[in-house]
């Protein structure tokens, strides 16, 4: 027998599953957390409520809004993976090198193995990472101006895009919500991935830091496409289909 799980730990549990999968039937969550679906009914609802999940007949999917999961939550889904993904990412960084670090909860990790480089400049769209950064000593960080999405700290709007297309950064490491089957990159907010396009189009070499849960999953706004990128940074568990679309875009693939 599985151990009890408070309504809380259960739906949080639930959202990680979604984040995962996509999405699940109300059957399959009663089996996973061993309860009956009625209590999954009622998770689902609460769910749905805080516009976390979008109800279907017999299941649920995530929502296609701004934000599927905190901020917070997304911290918890593949940590050890995002914490090997950004111990290879800051180690493809050199010292005295111009770095675009966009926000996410991939990138935060990386930014923070950058502790004991040298003479970095870094750029971020990140009132959050920005601060956990800025005591270190080999770092200068700038900001640009925006609205400041309260969920995550992430920097929005047109100043944000206008300030980064004014730089020609050295190295940008991106992170993105999801991997379509085809290559594209894909966000949850219009306004982030404008930042993110900018961000791509002004660095000379362009590393994507992702774990592989995001690949073929969906979100509805378009951000680029692995053509434009130089290095996926992923984990080990990275799909055949993956690792085939990166040969055939000439991308350097690095599993952590």
């Amino acid at each position: 027998m599985k151990p009890s799980r408070t309504a809380s730990v259960r739906q949080t549990a639930i959202l990680k599953h979604l984040q995962k999968q996509g999405r699940a039937l109300v059957d399959e969550l009663a089996l996973m957390f061993d309860t009956t679906p009625q209590t999954i009914r009622k998770d689902l609802t609460t769910l749905e409520d805080e516009n976390q999940i979008a109800r279907f007949h017999g299941g649920a999917t995530l929502i296609s809004g701004i934000e599927y999961t905190s901020f917070g939550t997304r911290q918890e889904i593949a940590r050890e993976e995002k914490e090997r993904i950004a111990q290879a990412t800051a180690a493809q960084i050199p010292n005295n090198a111009s770095i675009i670090i966009n926000a996410g909860t991939t990138t935060t990790a990386v930014a923070l193995k950058l502790e004991h480089h040298v003479g970095l400049k870094i750029v971020t769209d990140s009132v959050d990472l920005a601060t956990k950064i800025r005591d270190f000593a080999g770092v200068e960080v700038m900001v640009p101006a925006g609205v400041v999405r309260r969920s995550d700290g992430a920097i929005l709007g047109t100043s944000a895009v206008d300030f980064i297309r004014q730089f020609r950064v050295d190295i940008a490491v991106i992170g993105v919500a999801a991997i379509a089957e085809d290559g594209a990159l894909l966000d949850y907010d219009l306004r982030q991935a404008s930042v993110a396009r900018a961000i791509i189009e002004n660095a000379r070499a362009v590393i994507l830091a992702a774990d592989s849960t995001k690949f073929a999953r969906l979100a509805p706004v378009r951000i680029g496409h692995l053509s434009q990128l130089d290095t996926l940074i992923t984990d080990t568990a990275c799909p055949q289909a993956l690792r085939e679309l990166c040969k055939q875009q000439g991308l350097r693939l690095l599993t952590a």
